[in-house]
C-alpha cells in the first residue's frame, strides 16, 4: 500500500466515522512538605465544585454530583501518571524510536471524537469521554497485545480488575462510577458511541503508522493489515 493511497483512505475513513482545601491534607508525606502550598491549591480546585453546594430549589434541575475527595483525586491522577510513561507495546517491538504513550494515544482518540462531523445518534460528549477512558486500565496491566498471547478473556479480566482498583482509589461514588460504566461499554461495544470510538482507535494506529513510516523509514504494513475488516 503506497503512502499517498493510504492516507486518501485514511481521510475518507476519518470523513465516515467519526473534578479550598480547608484543613491540612493527611495524604501529604512529611517528606513532600515544602510541596504543601501548591499541593493544597491542587486540591482546593479539585474540590471546590462539590464544596458547600447550594441546595437545588423546589423544581430545579438536581444538584451536580459531589466531586471525589482531594486526597483520591490526587492518588488517582497519580496513578494515571503512568498512562504518560506506557509506550505503546506494538511499536516498542518493532523497534520505533521514540515510540507514543497509551496517553498520547488516548489524548488524540479524544481530539478525534471532538472534532468529528455530528452523526445521527451519536453522542460526541459521550465519545470524548469514552475515548480518553478506554486504555486506562493500561496504567496498570500495561499494553497487552496480541503477540503477548494473553486470552482474550484473561486479558479482559486482569483490565476489569485494574479498572475496579482505580475507581476503589477514586474513592467509588458517581466520578468512578461513571469511569466504570465508558470502559465497559466500550469493551463490550455496547452502544452507537463505542462502535465509533473502537474506529477511532483504529484510526488513531494506522494514522500513527503512516506518521511512523514518513519519520522513520518504516515498513509498518502489518498495522494497516490489521484494520483491513
Amino acid at each position: 500500500m503506497g503512502g499517498g493511497s493510504r492516507a486518501l483512505s485514511l481521510s475518507s475513513l476519518c470523513a465516515t466515522t467519526l473534578a479550598a482545601a480547608r484543613a491540612p491534607a493527611p495524604f501529604l508525606a512529611p517528606a513532600h512538605a515544602h510541596r504543601a502550598p501548591p499541593l493544597l491549591r491542587l486540591a482546593a480546585a479539585m474540590s471546590s465544585s462539590s464544596s458547600n453546594p447550594t441546595p437545588a430549589a423546589s423544581g430545579d434541575a438536581a444538584a451536580p454530583a459531589p466531586a471525589p475527595a482531594p486526597s483520591n483525586a490526587i492518588d488517582f491522577l497519580t496513578l494515571c501518571y503512568r498512562l504518560k510513561t506506557t509506550k505503546r507495546a506494538g511499536w516498542v517491538k518493532r523497534g520505533v524510536q521514540g515510540p507514543e504513550s497509551v496517553a498520547d494515544h488516548m489524548y488524540r482518540m479524544g481530539v478525534m471524537a471532538l472534532v468529528a462531523a455530528d452523526l445521527p445518534g451519536v453522542d460526541r460528549d459521550r465519545c470524548v469521554k469514552m475515548a480518553i477512558v478506554h486504555d486506562i486500565a493500561e496504567a496498570i496491566v500495561g499494553d497487552i497485545t496480541p503477540s503477548d498471547n494473553v486470552p482474550k478473556e484473561e486479558k479482559s479480566r486482569m483490565e476489569k480488575e485494574a479498572l475496579d482498583h482505580m475507581c476503589e482509589l477514586l474513592g467509588g461514588g458517581p466520578r468512578a462510577q461513571e469511569i466504570r460504566e465508558l470502559w465497559t461499554e466500550y469493551e463490550n461495544n455496547a452502544s452507537l458511541e463505542a462502535k465509533v470510538v473502537k474506529d477511532f482507535d483504529k484510526i488513531e494506529m494506522i494514522l500513527q503508522a503512516l506518521e511512523y513510516e514518513k519519520e522513520q523509514g518504516r515498513d509498518l504494513e502489518e498495522f494497516f493489515q490489521s484494520t483491513a475488516d
